[in-house]
């Protein structure tokens, strides 16, 4: 009978095992990243039923814990939809469950790589600006965002104004349409985004904006040092299969006729 079946089904567990420990060791160190989702690792055997192999790291979208924070300009989502930013230099949009915001020099509300936070701005898509002075004159004195997205400007004259409205964006298959582009960014390849008033938090399905709150990692520790465990048990044993193996094929090649 021949090992080198045997062998390569060993080195094929390596190998499948090793990409399922980077998985889980990613998620561990995200653990504390805004809105961060975790991943998964799907095995199955190889096409030719000797080994295995990793089919597919699909990605966990389940929302995380809000946590407050206090500031106002920071935004969790409670349910469904993505935030929609926009690179200005490039014009690339990109969705995120990240609501660390705060406002720019220009007044417009931006996430941390200053990508402007988009919504409906007059009745049509268009990015957050809060005007650092009214029509009198008056200096900004604060601003607040309710629970479905509307961007409320108050002014040492005691006047307020409506600037804007947070909209959302859900999208109807985030596990094949979401691709991670890295600082809890998504690119969307489902076509173009647009936003309009069926787009406003708390309507058609999407969840409600809670300012003063961020979403948290949706990792499960737990679970995480549980799959860890199952995972290195496994790279073990098929570790052994594989040295096994070798051996007994030293000892095949060692043979001696008498």
């Amino acid at each position: 009978m021949s090992l080198l079946p045997t062998l390569n089904s060993g080195v094929s567990a390596l190998r499948s095992f090793s990409t399922g420990l980077d998985s889980i060791g990613n998620d561990i160190a995200n653990v504390n990243t805004t809105a961060f989702k975790s991943q998964d690792t799907s095995f199955a055997d190889t096409f030719n039923g000797q080994g295995v192999q990793v089919v597919s790291t699909p990605t966990n979208f389940s929302q995380g814990s809000l946590s407050s924070t206090g500031v106002s300009t920071d935004l969790g989502i409670s349910g469904n939809g993505y935030f929609t930013v926009l690179d200005n230099n490039s014009t690339a949009q990109y969705l995120t469950r990240d609501g660390s915001f705060t406002i720019d020099p220009n007044g417009f509300l931006v996430n941390a790589q200053g990508y402007r936070v988009q919504g409906l701005v007059g009745g049509s898509m268009g990015s957050i600006k809060i005007p650092a002075t009214n029509v009198g004159g008056a200096a900004l004195q604060s601003e607040s965002i309710n629970q479905s997205g509307n961007v409320i400007a108050t002014y040492a004259d005691g006047t307020q104004t409506t600037v804007g409205q947070v909209a959302l964006f859900n999208p109807t298959d985030p596990t094949t349409q979401l691709q991670s582009q890295g600082d809890n960014l998504y690119s969307y390849s489902g076509g173009a985004i647009t936003l309009a008033a069926t787009n406003a938090p708390g309507t058609n399905g999407l969840g409600s904006v809670q300012a003063g709150t961020l979403e948290q990692s949706n990792v499960d520790l737990t679970q995480e040092f549980s799959d860890m465990i199952t995972m290195q048990r496994a790279f073990e044993a098929n570790s052994r299969v594989v040295t096994v193996s070798d051996t007994i094929l030293q000892d095949i090649v060692n043979l001696k006729s008498p």
